[in-house]
């Protein structure tokens, strides 16, 4: 869980939250460590091997929530994701999908992957990806690979609304 748990969605602080991101460097370190929120000790993103992901928006949890609850929470999600999406796109053109199929399979095999995919994986962040890029940013106005997803790890998890910021492009893992 991180410290936006049931905090209402806000299209603006999102993309406030998104453009810190974007402009902060990356570290290009190799070792992916997660970021814990100094107050609550939730979760609060990752970062490392050129690369940096942060939550924008997560649901109440949904335990004991089902049937026509659980699909209005999910409806409620996916319009989150969209509204972000329509936003990301007026400013920066139409994104591609980057699907997690094959990184999903690689963590049930146990087979390694790069760093970016395997650090969405320890957290749990299994949605595809809308990515755009290259677009401006970092202090130097680097070229920047932007995506966002929405996951859920278990049927009573919140949803959790993600966008992750990286140094190289973000392309789909080839089906081995």
């Amino acid at each position: 869980m991180t410290d936006l748990l049931g905090q209402p969605f806000v299209l603006t602080e999102a993309l406030d939250r998104l453009g810190r991101l974007l402009a902060r460097p990356i570290p290009p370190e190799a070792t992916v460590t997660d970021d814990r929120d100094p107050v609550s000790g939730e979760w609060a993103g990752a970062r490392g091997g050129g690369f940096a992901f942060v939550p924008l928006w997560e649901s109440e949890s949904l335990v004991g929530v089902y049937a026509r609850e659980w699909n209005e929470a999910e409806e409620v999600a996916e319009g989150h994701l969209r509204a972000l999406v329509v936003e990301l796109e007026r400013r920066w053109g139409a994104h591609r999908v980057v699907g997690m199929r094959v990184p999903l399979f690689r963590r049930v095999a146990r087979e390694p992957m790069p760093p970016f995919f395997q650090a969405l994986c320890d957290n749990d962040l299994l949605g595809d990806l809308a990515v755009w890029g290259p677009v401006p940013g970092g202090p130097d106005g680097d070229d920047r690979w932007v995506a966002v997803s929405l996951n859920q790890c278990d049927g009573d998890a919140p949803f959790l609304l993600v966008v992750a910021v990286a140094d190289h492009p973000v392309v789909e893992l080839e089906d081995d």
